[in-house]
């Protein structure tokens, strides 16, 4: 199976609030089901903060559980001597962190078609997916302090963005016992504006999507999951009806036109091509000018909105576009 509606690249097709309203859709439907067969309090041992995953169980396993908290995904395998030296060190900061973030360990030779999907060049590589949403982490040997960095920031993102507060632990608790019985949260007073948002997309309808996430921002300023939400439709609004061909072969004709150019970016970026479109409109920052060089700025940090601030691409973009600036 592949992560279905998933972006490997940090983008999604329709939006990542989308992505993460039907996973937790199901999630609670699976913990609803589990409470009327009697199921747990919730609460999971330590030993199922480490779990392994294969490509049948990645969408209960990985992307249901996202919704509750930070999957960390672990690509390694048997042959790969740095692997035997990082898993280790993550199992251990695992049960350490307490339930802040639940591991998954995948075995690349097993499990080809998740590798791909994740675009995996080399293990180990760790990734994470948080609320239906996947980003790198980090590939190959890392020291255990640049590990803590990580995933202290991973936490962050998910509580703050996400409201995922992680998983009960109890030392007393079976194995297995409670593999999606975690409490529910209670509903958010824009939960029902959100769904509309996410109902408007479901009918392709971007204009009703941005209004949607609009109603909610007029509401709450500060609704991260609105901002990521319309930061997307308008993305995918403005390409909705542009002539791929046409656009690229303006760019390509008109290096230093910024609307054509603004305009390549945003297929880049919808077409997964994150560091495309970033050099595309740092290179334009560089020369044009004025009103120009202001419009592609200012797309530019519309579209660091659309991957996250958090992502690394993120990072080095915006020390790139100052470089261009100043």
């Amino acid at each position: 199976m592949q992560p279905r509606n998933m972006s490997m690249s940090g983008v999604v097709d329709l939006a990542a609030v989308k992505q993460a309203q039907e996973a937790k859709a199901k999630a609670e439907q699976a913990r609803a089901e589990a409470a009327r067969q009697g199921g747990g309090t919730g609460a999971v041992s330590p030993a199922d903060l480490v779990i392994d995953v294969d490509e049948a169980g990645f969408e209960s396993d990985v992307l249901q559980r996202s919704t509750e908290v930070p999957v960390v995904i672990d690509f390694w395998a048997e042959w790969c001597e740095p692997c035997k030296q990082l898993s280790p060190v993550l199992e251990r900061l695992a049960v350490e962190y307490n339930g802040r973030f639940l591991l998954a360990k995948i075995d690349v030779d097993a499990n080809q078609m998740l590798m791909q999907q994740f675009g995996v060049q080399g293990i180990p590589a760790v990734f994470a997916v948080v609320a239906g949403q996947a980003l790198p982490l980090f590939q190959g040997a890392a020291s255990e302090a640049q590990i803590r960095q990580t995933l202290d920031q991973l936490v962050q993102v998910g509580e703050e963005r996400f409201g995922l507060t992680g998983l009960v632990v109890d030392p007393e608790a079976e194995p297995g016992a409670a593999h999606s019985a975690a409490p529910e949260r209670p509903a958010g007073p824009h939960d029902a504006a959100l769904e509309a948002a996410v109902q408007a997309l479901d009918a392709g309808d971007l204009g009703g999507a941005v209004q949607a996430y609009k109603n909610v921002l007029a509401e709450e300023p500060g609704n991260m999951e609105a901002k990521l939400g319309l930061a997307q439709a308008e993305l995918l609004q403005r390409v909705q009806n542009a002539d791929p061909q046409k656009v690229r072969q303006d760019a390509a004709d008109k290096p230093g036109d910024a609307q054509a150019q603004i305009a390549a970016a945003d297929l880049d970026l919808v077409g997964g091509h994150v560091e495309d479109a970033f050099g595309r409109l740092i290179d334009t920052v560089r020369v044009t000018a004025g009103d120009d060089r202001d419009a592609v700025r200012l797309r530019l940090l519309e579209l660091f909105e659309v991957v996250g601030a958090d992502d690394p691409r993120v990072t080095a973009a915006r020390r790139a576009l100052a470089r261009a600036l100043f």
